[in-house]
């Protein structure tokens, strides 16, 4: 079984969190591939650079400057300093990201109704590349940065990478995916850590939207699980980055 386990910008600013979960991601059998998202690094040194950050929504604004400097962390500084430590725990890992022999190609998103400047929505992916690295022996870290194919670079959602990768490596062998972040799982009261909703089906889904349980940025990360399932993945689980050396994960189930 493939495992694609992508990892939050908590988890990356968190450099405990980090180290354990790279230990506990280092140890797991079998072929995997870690996809990565930003954190607050990028806005840093945007901040250093003097360059300002336009956030809408949560979600930032890429303009030109900017696809500048979350190339630089995301698919330099973050990428390598995971695949430096993966080495360093005997893990075979090759860092990309979707520019690397066209391994994502996405359309940048419509400026209607919000511009978000140099963001894509992913279309396809070089799955035989991935396949043919891991034959080698080789574990992919993934960075979210990806390429409309004709010469430009835009910033991606890093849980939509992840769907989109497992989905495409699903044709190719039985893939699981793993969304791992700060909290337990997916909570059914936000102020109790311990309120994990141990499995959510669409049914279950609607309703927990309907009456604000789910919200915000949980709401994309459960239609991509559910993206997950419809294109082939054989299990989603949303889940702490401490509990990826657990039997299970733990955490919520998607399902069908």
């Amino acid at each position: 079984m493939l495992k694609v386990i992508k990892i939050g910008g908590n988890v990356v600013d968190n450099p405990d969190k980090l180290t354990e979960f790279l230990s506990a991601f280092a140890g797991l059998n079998g072929p995997k591939i870690l996809v990565h998202g930003g954190g607050k690094i990028a806005t840093a040194i945007s901040k250093a650079l003097g360059i300002e950050t336009t956030m809408i929504k949560g979600r930032r604004v890429t303009d030109a400057e900017t696809i500048k400097v979350v190339t630089m962390v995301y698919a330099g500084l973050i990428n390598k300093d995971i695949v430096n430590k993966l080495n360093a725990r005997r893990c075979n890992a090759i860092g990309l990201c979707g520019a690397d022999g066209k391994l994502i190609v996405s359309q940048r998103r419509s400026p209607i109704p919000v511009d978000y400047g140099f963001v894509g929505d992913p279309q396809d992916v070089n799955s035989q590349l991935l396949a043919s690295l891991i034959e080698q022996g080789f574990t992919p870290v993934i960075a979210p940065i990806t390429t409309d194919g004709n010469g430009t670079l835009l910033n991606t959602n890093a849980d939509t990478v992840a769907q989109t990768i497992a989905t495409a490596m699903a044709k190719h062998m039985d893939t699981e995916l793993v969304f791992c972040f700060e909290k337990k799982g997916v909570l059914s009261d936000v102020e109790d850590e311990n309120s994990v909703i141990s499995a959510i089906d669409k049914n279950d889904f609607e309703r927990l939207k309907a009456d604000g349980t789910i919200s915000d940025g949980m709401l994309p990360k459960i239609e991509n699980a559910f993206n997950a399932i419809a294109g082939g993945v054989k299990k989603v689980v949303i889940c702490s980055s401490d509990c990826v050396g657990e039997p299970g994960y733990g955490g919520t189930s998607i399902t069908a």
